[in-house]
């Protein structure tokens, strides 16, 4: 994934009618990664806004000067702006970004239903725990070459920071210990999907977050042939249709 310089990393908004989705992009990445599916809800009359989170799409030391609080002020003021142009309002993000979403979900028990994406409540990569230590040594590292993508043109489809900001990375370890703490707490209309071929989250974050999640309405979706970004991969226009019926049927 890199910086495509065909995409604009900005935030992104398409007026529709009275029922709203926020779309929360992931750790690194940007709103294009919900395009696909934000498009797909407008063109059946939603309003649909994807902000772009604080360090993002701009440079990797200015992500490493983020704190996680900085994340959830910056979605709970999303939440409220779309409020003001909506009636309703449903929620949903990928990987970080859904991690943000079952944040706001467990502080708004009031919410008509939430979408978790590839949840990154359990991250794969090991090291994310040694980076309280790891980032005073190393600020920035590599991202691994090996992409999960099954799609060849997913990739272009994705604006995200070529190396891993450290700093940052903390913070996200931070926020998710915070949030599975918080999942029993979630009580409104819940959607998990999530592929078997994701390498960026631990392959129980799906089911964990399902599990642990106090909804009492709650659907657990397996995809097997998308990568960690699933929003852009082979099966894009699937989660979009889940997502769509996962509204109308929570109106």
């Amino acid at each position: 994934m890199t910086r495509h310089p065909h995409l604009d990393p900005s935030p992104f908004l398409l007026e529709g009618g009275p029922v709203g989705m926020l779309l929360i992009h992931g750790f690194t990445g940007s709103p294009p990664e919900m395009r696909l599916v934000g498009e797909y809800l407008h063109q059946r009359g939603l309003t649909v806004y994807a902000p772009l989170l604080p360090g993002h799409g701009a440079t990797v030391e200015e992500m490493n000067r983020c704190r996680w609080t900085d994340w959830t002020g910056h979605v709970e003021r999303a939440l409220t702006d779309l409020r003001a142009r909506c009636e309703t309002v449903f929620v949903g993000g990928l990987s970080m970004g859904a991690v943000l979403t079952l944040y706001l979900a467990a502080h708004h028990p009031e919410l008509p239903g939430a979408v978790a994406y590839s949840p990154a409540t359990i991250v794969a990569d090991r090291l994310i725990y040694l980076t309280p230590v790891l980032k005073y040594f190393i600020p920035k590292r590599a991202k691994s070459s090996e992409k999960d993508l099954t799609d060849p043109e997913a990739d272009l489809r994705l604006w995200s920071y070529e190396e891993n900001p450290v700093f940052a990375a903390h913070e996200l370890l931070k926020l998710t210990r915070r949030v599975r703490r918080l999942l029993p707490r979630i009580t409104c209309p819940l959607l998990v999907i999530y592929s078997t071929l994701d390498q960026a989250i631990h392959p129980r974050s799906g089911p964990y977050t399902y599990e642990r999640a106090g909804s009492r309405d709650k659907e657990l979706v397996t995809l097997h042939n998308s990568g960690h970004c699933i929003t852009v991969d082979s099966e894009w226009e699937f989660v979009a249709e889940k997502t769509y019926q996962f509204i109308q049927n929570h109106l």
